[in-house]
Protein backbone atom coordinates (compact mmCIF):
# COMPACT_ATOMS: atom_id res chain seq x y z
CA UNK A 1 0.00 0.00 0.00
CA UNK A 2 1.74 3.18 -1.15
CA UNK A 3 -0.09 5.59 1.14
CA UNK A 4 0.94 4.12 4.48
CA UNK A 5 3.51 5.88 6.63
CA UNK A 6 6.97 4.36 6.46
CA UNK A 7 10.18 5.37 8.17
CA UNK A 8 13.53 5.36 6.43
CA UNK A 9 16.16 2.88 7.60
CA UNK A 10 18.58 4.32 10.17
CA UNK A 11 21.50 4.44 7.69
CA UNK A 12 19.29 6.30 5.20
CA UNK A 13 18.31 8.80 7.91
CA UNK A 14 21.98 9.43 8.69
CA UNK A 15 22.72 10.12 5.02
CA UNK A 16 19.58 12.24 4.63
CA UNK A 17 20.66 14.42 7.57
CA UNK A 18 24.20 14.72 6.18
CA UNK A 19 23.09 15.53 2.65
CA UNK A 20 20.55 18.09 3.89
CA UNK A 21 23.32 19.76 5.91
CA UNK A 22 22.11 18.82 9.41
CA UNK A 23 24.33 17.56 12.23
CA UNK A 24 24.36 14.06 13.67
CA UNK A 25 21.28 13.13 15.69
CA UNK A 26 23.04 11.11 18.40
CA UNK A 27 21.89 8.00 20.22
CA UNK A 28 19.81 9.42 23.07
CA UNK A 29 17.98 12.68 23.80
CA UNK A 30 20.19 14.78 26.02
CA UNK A 31 17.82 17.38 27.41
CA UNK A 32 15.46 19.97 26.06
CA UNK A 33 17.92 22.46 24.58
CA UNK A 34 20.40 22.52 21.75
CA UNK A 35 20.48 21.64 18.10
CA UNK A 36 17.97 18.77 18.42
CA UNK A 37 15.18 21.27 18.97
CA UNK A 38 15.61 23.67 16.08
CA UNK A 39 12.27 23.83 14.29
CA UNK A 40 13.74 22.89 10.90
CA UNK A 41 15.64 19.94 12.37
CA UNK A 42 12.47 18.68 14.07
CA UNK A 43 10.59 19.02 10.78
CA UNK A 44 13.25 16.94 9.02
CA UNK A 45 13.00 14.22 11.68
CA UNK A 46 9.21 14.24 11.47
CA UNK A 47 9.28 13.95 7.68
CA UNK A 48 11.82 11.10 7.70
CA UNK A 49 9.71 9.18 10.22
CA UNK A 50 6.38 9.70 8.45
CA UNK A 51 7.02 9.26 4.72
CA UNK A 52 4.69 7.18 2.59
CA UNK A 53 6.27 4.14 0.97
CA UNK A 54 6.25 6.00 -2.37
CA UNK A 55 8.05 8.95 -0.78
CA UNK A 56 10.62 6.62 0.81
CA UNK A 57 11.35 5.28 -2.68
CA UNK A 58 11.90 8.83 -3.98
CA UNK A 59 14.23 9.69 -1.07
CA UNK A 60 16.17 6.47 -1.63
CA UNK A 61 16.58 7.48 -5.28
CA UNK A 62 18.00 10.83 -4.18
CA UNK A 63 20.32 9.06 -1.74
CA UNK A 64 21.64 6.75 -4.46
CA UNK A 65 22.42 9.73 -6.69
CA UNK A 66 23.93 11.76 -3.85
CA UNK A 67 26.18 8.93 -2.66
CA UNK A 68 27.55 8.62 -6.18
CA UNK A 69 28.05 12.38 -6.57
CA UNK A 70 29.69 12.61 -3.14
CA UNK A 71 32.26 9.95 -4.00
CA UNK A 72 33.04 11.71 -7.29
CA UNK A 73 34.38 14.81 -5.53
CA UNK A 74 37.34 13.16 -3.75
CA UNK A 75 37.86 10.76 -6.67
CA UNK A 76 38.53 13.77 -8.91
CA UNK A 77 41.70 14.37 -6.85
CA UNK A 78 43.37 11.73 -9.03
CA UNK A 79 43.29 14.22 -11.90
CA UNK A 80 44.65 17.25 -10.04
CA UNK A 81 48.26 16.58 -10.96
CA UNK A 82 47.68 16.23 -14.73
CA UNK A 83 46.64 19.09 -16.99
CA UNK A 84 46.64 17.08 -20.21
CA UNK A 85 47.59 13.63 -21.48
CA UNK A 86 47.48 12.73 -25.18
CA UNK A 87 44.08 14.07 -26.33
CA UNK A 88 42.64 14.31 -22.81
CA UNK A 89 42.69 17.75 -21.16
CA UNK A 90 41.89 18.18 -17.49
CA UNK A 91 39.00 20.40 -16.47
CA UNK A 92 40.69 22.83 -14.06
CA UNK A 93 37.30 23.42 -12.41
CA UNK A 94 36.44 19.74 -11.96
CA UNK A 95 36.34 19.73 -8.16
CA UNK A 96 34.32 22.96 -8.07
CA UNK A 97 31.93 21.68 -10.75
CA UNK A 98 31.44 18.34 -9.00
CA UNK A 99 30.90 20.04 -5.65
CA UNK A 100 28.39 22.43 -7.20
CA UNK A 101 26.46 19.55 -8.80
CA UNK A 102 26.53 17.63 -5.51
CA UNK A 103 25.25 20.67 -3.58
CA UNK A 104 22.53 21.24 -6.18
CA UNK A 105 21.23 17.70 -5.65
CA UNK A 106 21.47 18.16 -1.89
CA UNK A 107 19.23 21.20 -2.25
CA UNK A 108 16.78 19.19 -4.36
CA UNK A 109 16.50 16.61 -1.56
CA UNK A 110 15.82 19.42 0.94
CA UNK A 111 13.15 20.83 -1.37
CA UNK A 112 11.48 17.43 -1.78
CA UNK A 113 11.39 16.97 1.99
CA UNK A 114 10.18 20.55 2.49
CA UNK A 115 13.00 21.57 4.83
CA UNK A 116 15.47 24.43 4.57
CA UNK A 117 19.09 23.45 3.87
CA UNK A 118 20.93 22.96 7.15
CA UNK A 119 24.04 24.77 8.33
CA UNK A 120 26.32 22.12 6.79
CA UNK A 121 25.07 22.86 3.29
CA UNK A 122 26.84 25.73 1.56
CA UNK A 123 23.47 27.38 0.90
CA UNK A 124 22.28 26.78 4.47
CA UNK A 125 19.71 29.22 5.80
CA UNK A 126 19.88 28.41 9.51
CA UNK A 127 21.91 31.00 11.38
CA UNK A 128 22.79 31.40 15.04
CA UNK A 129 22.30 34.97 16.21
CA UNK A 130 23.89 36.10 19.47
Amino acid sequence: MSGTATALADADKVDTRRFCGYPAFGAEPGGFTGWRFFQAYGLLEFRMNNLSSSEVAVVQGYLTTLRSLESGVPNSAANLDTESAAVWTHNPNEVRDRTSLFDDWRGRLCAFLGVPPGPGLSTGTIRVVV
